[in-house]
């Protein structure tokens, strides 16, 4: 550990103290679970924070990590949540990223958001186990703001999105509500997902998406 390293967790450990008291009964929050950054708002803490039995300290940090091309100092990640966030595991959310959650979010284990990547959960948003998003993603699985026809009727409903096991997602993708991204597959950066796709070891690109590549499989970098 670096001396920056060791300055940036000391000077975490006030809201790091708060967010386990606030979220975890006293025997659970002791052990420090979740790790947080001095450098991440903590704007709204209701709701729920779920976690399995078998809790080790530091098992979810958030606003931590290092990505060269953006200025950790100065970046700010976000908790903004009211609903449920649900951890399986040990699970990684870079600084400068952003929670917004109303409805149901779910990691599985071994989550790694690496850095200034945006979730926002109105509905349910489900990430399977060792998924990986790079930096600059925003996944919404809602438009926020209603839309109507001329019959009174909603048009744009809320609609989850569920990515499966050992997803990677490139940076500067969006999934959108109704996105689904099978087992073992890639989204290509850039990419727009609104739609659900079967299937296993695909690379899905584009704007409209489709699969470019299938049969494939991808290793986390040494």
């Amino acid at each position: 550990m670096t001396v920056s390293d060791f300055w940036n967790v000391l000077l975490s450990i006030p809201k790091t103290l708060r967010f386990n008291l606030h979220y975890f009964p006293l025997k659970t929050a002791v052990k420090l679970p979740v790790f947080v950054s001095h450098r991440t708002f903590l704007r709204e803490m209701h709701g729920r924070v779920i976690l399995p039995q078998n809790t080790k300290t530091a098992m979810v940090k958030i606003g931590f990590g290092d990505v060269g091309h953006y200025d950790r100092k100065r970046s700010r990640s976000i908790w903004q949540v009211s609903g449920n966030v649900s951890f399986g595991g040990k699970a990684s959310i870079g600084h400068g990223s952003k929670l917004s959650v109303r409805g149901d979010l779910s990691f599985g284990s071994d989550f790694n958001m690496t850095a200034e990547s945006t979730i926002v959960c109105a509905q349910e948003i489900t990430f399977g186990d060792d998924c990986l998003l790079s930096w600059d993603v925003l996944v919404m699985d809602t438009d926020e703001h209603p839309l109507y026809n001329f019959s009174g009727e909603r048009i744009n409903s809320d609609r989850p999105i569920v990515l499966g096991n050992h997803v990677w997602v490139g940076c500067k993708c969006m999934l959108l509500k109704g996105a689904g991204v099978p087992d073992n597959s890639v989204v290509a950066a850039g990419s727009v997902i609104k739609s659900s796709f079967e299937g296993e070891n695909l690379v899905i690109g584009g704007n409209p998406p489709s699969v470019l590549k299938r049969e494939v499989r991808w290793e986390h970098c040494e």
